[in-house]
């Protein structure tokens, strides 16, 4: 069966929500992309308000979307869209930095993010993805395909962890960069390993896949770099 493309997404969005639906909006590293994009796809969706009906009926779409290897949408009232910019500050960011609107209308203002409020949410990211880890590792000990399904999951987030980083440090609108470079760029100022984060993209990429002997000091060399990416956030002293 074929993959769920934007275009059938955005078309079942329509049908669930009616004239409720004011915005889909595809953000991220996809929106950066030139022509189709291609990889892991973030949708934000808007509505002027969630009827229960809609939401039933907007399910279908939303799991085959999931099973087409994508994240669920974030989904937000209009209300919620004018007023969560202090609580979703990295994916405020990463929209505000590059969108592309599939549907409706997106407004944007007065809409805005800080960077005291993008710390907060950063470090917290930071930390439930590193205990995370950690708990995962003494779980799936020994198991290497388990293993790579821990890392495969961890990938957006970790990333998107990384270019929130830069944004906390360069400003907010500090240009996208490949995410190898923003892995780079970032552990080099936290002073971690970048490697076993080379490793992962390369691995999601499918440019070389990680084997069972792999996969176990991937794991560990992230969870390495995650701790001291925390701790150095945890130094940073910000404004704003």
């Amino acid at each position: 069966m074929a993959k769920m493309t934007l275009d059938t997404l955005v078309e079942q969005l329509r049908a669930a929500h009616g004239d409720a639906l004011e915005s889909v909006v595809l953000y991220g590293s996809a929106a950066r992309q030139q022509g189709v994009p291609t990889g892991t796809m973030d949708v934000l969706v808007i509505v002027r308000t969630m009827a229960e009906t809609s939401l039933r009926s907007a399910g279908a779409a939303t799991r085959a979307w999931m099973q087409a290897g994508h994240p669920a949408p974030l989904s937000l009232t209009s209300a919620e869209w004018r007023t969560s910019a202090d609580i979703f500050a990295m994916e405020y960011a990463d929209i505000l930095s590059a969108h592309r609107v599939l549907y409706g209308t997106l407004h944007t203002e007065g809409v805005a993010v800080s960077r005291h409020d993008l710390r907060l949410q950063l470090e917290r990211e930071v930390m439930g993805k590193l205990i995370q880890l950690r708990r995962e590792m003494q779980a799936r000990h020994g198991d290497g395909a388990a293993q790579r399904v821990l890392l495969e999951a961890a990938h957006g987030t970790i990333f998107a962890i990384f270019r929130a980083a830069l944004r906390l440090t360069d400003g907010l609108a500090a240009p996208y960069l490949d995410s190898e470079l923003v892995a780079r760029d970032v552990a080099s100022r936290a002073g971690f390993e970048v490697s076993p984060f080379v490793a992962l993209l390369a691995h999601r990429r499918g440019a070389a896949k990680l084997t069972d002997k792999d996969t176990a000091p991937v794991v560990r060399g992230c969870h390495d770099g995650l701790e001291k990416l925390a701790a150095w956030l945890d130094g940073l002293t910000v404004d704003g």
